[in-house]
């Protein structure tokens, strides 16, 4: 394998394909980068970590096709510090078992395993498929995402919960994902094509590196999915994952139905005070108390050394006095999400889950669980 490739494309490839690999491997292939040139001008770039899969194709000028593998991270930093504007040499025509970086003056040579021990994840069948808009799939990410658990006991939280339901009748793709302390449950239009999808749960890393790829595209994403895995496919990348083998829980039954204490304030200028209160709220439950009364909240916090901080917000609301208090971590990773200008919280008492709405976006639903404050 021998071609000469923009230090920029490179880089940009590599950046995407490095970022899947661990940086810690028992097995050392998977320590490495896929590098596969062909004759048609194109080199393919694959990354895994034996659960997730990437796999991007870029222009280069191919002298001489071929594949090798080489250490990802290792690659990654040698192109970011190559100078701007420049262009790479890699040739694998040399000595077995090294792959020679030129630019320039400057001059690597990097250890490579065989492309055969390469390990490959992206075949079998895909039973279900449709497109979904970028825009749509960044956004059942972004309100979703920040709520998926991480405790490696209860697996099956660990990730995003996707499947088709039905919304005050009609079809819509939903999202949900709960740490069990918060909720969140987002609704799409229903694609052609996922009427009839199994439900499935995408794991936390996935839906990561999917975020940071769909954020640098505007058209549509190729979904297909089977019961053990997911692709996306879209521009000149694809991405393959495992999903997450376990069931999800019901989570219909902690969505309360009967909260009849309405509040609603206006979101820019809570989310303001909830981060002051904050700075204050530094012990490890980061809890903030709401006092609410007819018109007028309080918000206070309170530190294990005695410091202390309190800001009085305007509210719509009507009900009897009530004092419930939250972790201010969960509230401010929630309501930066709202696009509206309003917030509402419906709540029961101080220590049922409360619902947390954007008034503005009726697709999206949040349940937060209120802390001992």
């Amino acid at each position: 394998m021998k071609l000469a490739i923009e230090r920029a494309v490179l880089l940009k490839a590599l950046a995407h394909a490095q970022s899947v690999v661990e940086r810690r491997n028992t097995i050392p292939i998977l320590s490495n980068i896929r590098l596969e040139a062909a004759d048609d001008g194109t080199l393919r770039l694959t990354a895994t970590d034996m659960d997730l899969e990437a796999v991007e194709s870029v222009s280069a000028d191919i002298e001489a096709a071929g594949a090798t593998t080489a250490p990802a991270h290792v690659l990654y930093d040698i192109c970011r510090k190559l100078p701007e504007g420049s262009t790479a040499t890699l040739d694998a025509t040399g000595d077995a078992g090294r792959l020679s970086i030129a630019c320039g003056r400057i001059h690597f040579r990097l250890p490579c395993l065989p492309p055969e021990d390469f390990p490959a994840m992206s075949g079998g069948d895909f039973s279900h498929g449709f497109a979904l808009p970028a825009s749509e799939l960044r956004r059942l990410i972004d309100k979703t995402g920040f709520a998926i658990s991480t405790e490696e006991t209860r697996y099956y939280l660990n990730g995003v919960y996707v499947h088709g339901a039905d919304a005050d009748g009609a079809p819509v793709l939903r999202a949900v994902a709960t740490d069990g302390h918060r909720l969140a449950r987002v609704d799409s239009e229903r694609p052609d094509g996922a009427g009839d999808m199994p439900g499935v749960i995408v794991p936390r890393k996935t839906v990561g590196e999917l975020r940071k790829l769909v954020d640098e595209i505007d058209g549509a994403v190729r979904v297909e999915l089977s019961d053990a895995k997911i692709r996306f496919a879209f521009d000149t990348v694809v991405l393959t994952s495992k999903l997450i083998d376990g069931t999800f829980p019901d989570y219909e039954r902690v969505i309360p139905r009967d909260n009849d204490k309405t509040l609603e304030m206006e979101t820019a200028g809570f989310v303001q005070a909830v981060d002051r209160m904050a700075a204050i709220s530094t012990d490890k439950s980061r809890s903030i108390k709401l006092a609410i009364e007819p018109g007028r909240l309080v918000l206070s916090a309170n530190s294990p050394d005695s410091a202390s901080g309190e800001e009085e917000l305007p509210v719509d609301y009507a009900g009897p006095a009530i004092e419930i208090g939250f972790n201010s971590r969960y509230v401010l990773e929630m309501a930066r999400n709202f696009d509206g200008e309003k917030i509402r919280f419906q709540m029961a008492d101080a220590v049922s889950p409360t619902i947390v709405n954007d008034t503005s976006d009726d697709r999206t639903l949040y349940v937060l669980m209120p802390m001992r404050v």
